[in-house]
């Protein structure tokens, strides 16, 4: 489902004000001149390449966002009641779940991460919208977003870390080092990593659901659309050609009765 120019402008003002409203003093500095400088790139960025990813589409990179900084924050709150220790402040959440896929934002050179697939082949057969940019040097996309930060001088805190780098999960076989262990000393010391791979992966689904219906109703509109001009060129076939509903005469009118 494509997104209107106003509802990629609305989300990318909705992005910004959580920053606002989030943080304060030099992060909060650092964090606006980031994304003054990323805006142009950010906002029509897609959050994957495949249509049945997830959000392969302009605008999808902050909508996936605001998505995961809702789902994360509605998470957290189903393991605080569940009485699970939270030994991680609201910040943090929003902190992570914001940047734990600021790579797909290009680098510090101006470079888009994805570029839009030239080959009509390979959009119709395999739904790949977009190509990773060729002219971008590799990295991986979790190591890109802590570079990011980092060019910008913005801090974060080890909850913050975890979050980011570990947010895709076991989907990860690096992450496999922090999430696949049984001695006590090298498990997780906080929950915030395990919740915001919990909300990107709600977010995921929930998009590609959103892609699924989508397509559906636009499947639904041609074939009504369909149905109606055939129906309008049948019409206009029997009421120009024969008064006769069957359609042995309509052909016979048409083409001629043939003797033989």
């Amino acid at each position: 489902m494509t997104l209107t120019e106003t509802q990629i402008q609305d989300n990318y003002n909705e992005l910004r004000k959580i920053i606002i409203d989030t943080f304060e003093g030099d992060r909060l500095t650092k964090l606006n001149e980031m994304y003054d400088d990323l805006e142009d790139r950010m906002v029509v960025a897609p959050a994957s390449s495949v249509e049945h990813y997830h959000n392969s589409k302009v605008g999808g990179y902050v909508e996936h966002i605001l998505h995961v900084i809702k789902f994360s924050q509605q998470i957290k709150k189903i393991w605080e009641d569940a009485g699970a220790s939270i030994d991680f402040t609201d910040e943090e959440l929003i902190f992570a779940a914001m940047h734990h896929d600021l790579g797909k934002c290009g680098d510090e050179l101006g470079n888009e991460f994805y570029t839009p697939n030239e080959s009509e082949w390979h959009i119709k057969n395999q739904g790949k919208i977009y190509n990773v940019n060729p002219d971008i040097e590799h990295m991986d996309v979790t190591d890109r977003s802590f570079f990011l930060l980092q060019q910008y001088g913005i801090k974060y805190s080890k909850q913050e870390f975890y979050g980011i780098r570990l947010a895709d999960g076991m989907y990860v076989k690096a992450n496999e080092a922090y999430l696949k262990t049984s001695m006590p000393t090298m498990m997780l010391r906080t929950h915030l990593p395990i919740i915001i791979h919990q909300a990107d992966m709600m977010a995921t689904y929930y998009e590609r659901d959103m892609w699924k219906t989508g397509n559906k109703k636009d499947a639904k509109k041609v074939e009504k659309s369909v149905n109606k001009i055939k129906q309008a060129v049948d019409t206009e076939v029997k009421e120009k050609f024969t008064k006769s509903t069957d359609a042995k005469d309509i052909f016979n009118e048409l083409f001629g009765e043939k003797k033989w």
